[in-house]
């Protein structure tokens, strides 16, 4: 087995090493493209038993030369490399590079092998779901991709993977990655205001980076030893970590707090965090991928005991007062820019907007936690919601067509249903029923014209809207439209919301309000 890794110094991609590590002898050969050569060597460190098999190349994966290099012959191309927040928050210009045009790229390298093609792995993100509360906690591969405003990680995670959907490689894979646990996350958290974004009542489904690089490992185990064919190849899924992993925001912070001794309630306020405009949800096909590799071996509680062992420093915080923990490590990210106080204290009233509703709803916010519903205690909106059964009995939204059908079932007015749905139109006319990866034209509801096949629309989710090429988030002024988005657009934003949220080229941001330039 020969292979070709974006990534690999990553929280995943370090996982997905350690597991090769364990099949060394079925690889024959591995180049790792990366962009630091001092985190290649630590990497091949602890990766002995790949070192003499392993290629290094130096690049960016939106260089057309390197992934020319990278994808040349080998049997699998695995893409994990992305910029991730906090970073592509203050360097959306790497997100763009690394997310979306790398992506082109190496996609536009793969697809140029002619002969003996390499199959093509692409790891998504479930942030392109955009923001979920308990009116609608569950989804699949399927769902609208209503990303988050001002989420340029995610809307580049789109882009990248709509090529990816709509490329001409033969055979290829994408795997929505969901929020996942590493051995850094502590720490890589306690540095930014980012930490706020995380909503107390979103729902997340976790899983662990062991977990996620077992995953590769037993894809390239299974399909060396019987070739998926349409199991696995040409369809997206959503990586989760089952049942034991469906928790909240809130339930998160806790179990980390824990570790020191202590609970969320102790070191957080309900003011801190945002109410809106985050990234989770708990899948409903999340046992696909699950029922083909076996993979989910670790729980949250596995994770956290985990930690516990690995830094055994963090027990000292359970003799140090918790008003001075929360004041030296929590309150001093106010100052961050990416905090909500922040935005607060300087004005940006955009994202006070995003993330609350408005400067009004975050002045609103309970300063105690009695005053506050957390629905892992049983309370939403002001009112008892049974938590346990919100997650083991799913909610389902309206796909516009018959979600339950299989490929070869989809016919001609599924795919005008879902258009009129969206308040467009299906262009492309004498469709052969169940011809589910023939390009297509489609309209949106702005006369926009864009191309994609059946499988990218009704299976995958994908709509064009403005997020799609330009970063700006319009889906205030289109969902008034778009039946299929409002259903879940509408559960944390009022219908009588008209703004339009937007980053210049620069990357700056731009104020507007009811779809009119601010005076």
């Amino acid at each position: 087995m020969r292979l070709a890794i974006t990534g690999s110094t990553g929280n995943m991609g370090r996982a997905v090493m350690e597991q090769l590590c364990a099949m060394d002898e079925k690889i024959e050969h591995i180049k790792l493209l990366s962009r630091s050569p001092e985190n290649i060597k630590k990497l091949l460190k602890k990766c002995k038993p790949l070192k003499n098999k392993t290629e290094v190349i130096i690049g960016s994966v939106a260089d057309e030369n390197v992934c020319a290099r990278l994808a040349s012959d080998c049997d699998y191309v695995i893409n994990m490399g992305a910029v991730i927040p906090p970073v592509s928050d203050f360097n959306p210009k790497a997100a763009v590079e690394a997310n979306e045009i790398g992506a082109r790229t190496l996609v536009s390298a793969v697809e140029k092998i002619t002969q003996n093609q390499p199959k093509f792995i692409h790891i998504s993100t479930m942030a392109l779901y955009g923001n979920r509360n308990h009116l609608h906690p569950w989804g699949r591969v399927g769902d609208p991709l209503l990303v988050s405003p001002f989420d340029v990680y995610a809307a580049t995670k789109l882009r990248g993977e709509f090529c990816v959907l709509q490329s001409k490689i033969a055979k290829w894979a994408v795997i929505r990655q969901t929020a996942m646990l590493h051995d850094n996350m502590l720490s890589d958290n306690m540095s930014d205001g980012l930490m706020f974004h995380t909503c107390f009542n979103s729902p997340l489904e976790w899983a662990t980076a062991h977990d996620s690089g077992l995953l590769i490992a037993n894809i390239l185990k299974k399909d060396t030893e019987e070739d998926l064919g349409g199991k696995f190849w040409k369809k997206c899924f959503n990586l989760g970590g089952g049942a034991q992993n469906r928790i909240t925001g809130y339930d998160t912070l806790n179990d980390g707090f824990k570790i020191i001794g202590g609970s969320a309630k102790d070191f957080f306020r309900p003011y801190y965090n945002a109410t809106r405009n985050f990234h989770g949800l708990w899948f409903t096909d999340g046992e696909a991928l699950e029922e083909l590799f076996e993979y989910q071996t670790q729980s949250v509680k596995d994770y956290w005991n985990h930690i516990a062992k690995l830094h055994p420093a963090y027990a000292l915080g359970k003799i140090v007062p918790k008003g001075i923990i929360r004041s030296a490590a929590i309150k001093k990210l106010f100052k961050n820019y990416n905090a909500p106080a922040y935005w607060a204290k300087h004005g940006d009233t955009q994202r006070l907007a995003a993330y609350f509703g408005g400067k009004e709803n975050y002045d609103a916010l309970p300063r105690k936690w009695d005053n506050f519903d957390l629905l892992c205690e049983g309370r939403a909106d002001g009112a008892d919601i049974d938590y346990e059964k919100l997650r083991t009995v799913p909610t389902e939204i309206d796909y516009g067509f018959d979600f339950s059908k299989s490929d070869s079932e989809i016919c001609e007015s599924d795919l005008k249903s879902v258009a009129q749905g969206h308040g467009g139109k299906l262009l492309s006319e004498n469709f052969e029923k169940g011809d589910v990866y023939r390009d297509l034209e489609w309209e949106t509801q702005d006369g926009e014209k864009f191309t994609a096949s059946a499988y990218t629309v009704l299976r995958a989710g994908h709509w064009y809207n403005p997020v799609y090429k330009s970063l700006v988030w319009d889906f205030d002024r289109l969902c008034k439209k778009d039946k299929i988005w409002a259903q879940i657009w509408y559960d944390s934003h009022g219908k009588d919301e008209d703004r339009r949220y937007e980053l210049d080229r620069n990357f700056a941001e731009v104020s507007w309000d009811k779809g009119d330039a601010a005076e």
